[in-house]
């Protein structure tokens, strides 16, 4: 039960969060429909890192950490969440009246719940420790990198300036990436990374808030 817990933990507390927030009451369906999206592309995201893993890696210790951190982690898995955000907002009719970046977050969020999920069921032993440290690193993480990518997606859609398009697949694959890499060394830097992170999504709504 301890393990189930803190497997769900961060997701459950932002479900709360915005299932109690009067701004979304009349748009449960839309969130819902975002975090099934975000749940659904782990599968291809699964059948791709294994295939970029079993073809690339080798003896050489950096090249694995670049292979699992940035191509089969950082890269394949922003590319499907960017995909699937590209892709289910223009069929949202009513999108002016949504903020982009809580569907976005909740793409991520779905994805973060069921490879957490996966991480920790599949472990053969630590599977306490391996929730635990993943409810507080890697679930945050994703979570962010769903804000960074929904706040420069929203400022493209609003702007039509294609470099914010840009931003929104290349800032999370390169903070994703750089977290896996630094995982294998110094989870430290890490956890420094989703500070930054957090930094950065905070100074994006203020942008947002001031320019928008």
């Amino acid at each position: 039960m301890k393990i189930l817990f803190f497997t769900f933990l961060p997701a459950l507390i932002v479900v709360l969060f915005f299932y109690f927030a009067n701004r979304f009451k009349n748009h449960k369906l839309f969130i819902l429909k975002a975090f099934i999206l975000g749940i659904l592309i782990c599968f291809p995201a699964g059948y791709l890192n294994t295939f970029i893993v079993q073809t690339f890696s080798n003896n050489n210790e950096v090249n694995n950490a670049l292979l699992i951190g940035f191509f089969a982690g950082g890269l394949t898995e922003e590319i499907l969440k960017f995909l699937a955000l590209l892709f289910y907002l223009p069929t949202q009719k009513k999108l002016k009246k949504f903020d982009v970046v809580i569907f976005a977050l909740f793409i991520s969020l779905g994805f973060a719940v069921y490879e957490n999920f996966g991480y920790v069921f599949n472990s053969l032993e630590n599977s306490y420790e391996i929730a635990f440290a993943r409810a507080f690193t890697a679930v945050p993480m994703h979570i962010f990198n769903g804000v960074l990518m929904g706040y420069f997606f929203e400022f493209y859609i609003l702007s039509r300036d294609k470099k914010f398009l840009g931003y929104s697949i290349l800032l999370p694959i390169l903070m994703h990436g750089s977290y896996n890499f630094f995982t294998f060394g110094n989870l430290n830097i890490s956890k420094a990374i989703i500070l930054i992170m957090i930094f950065l999504s905070f100074k994006l709504k203020q942008v947002h808030d001031e320019n928008f």
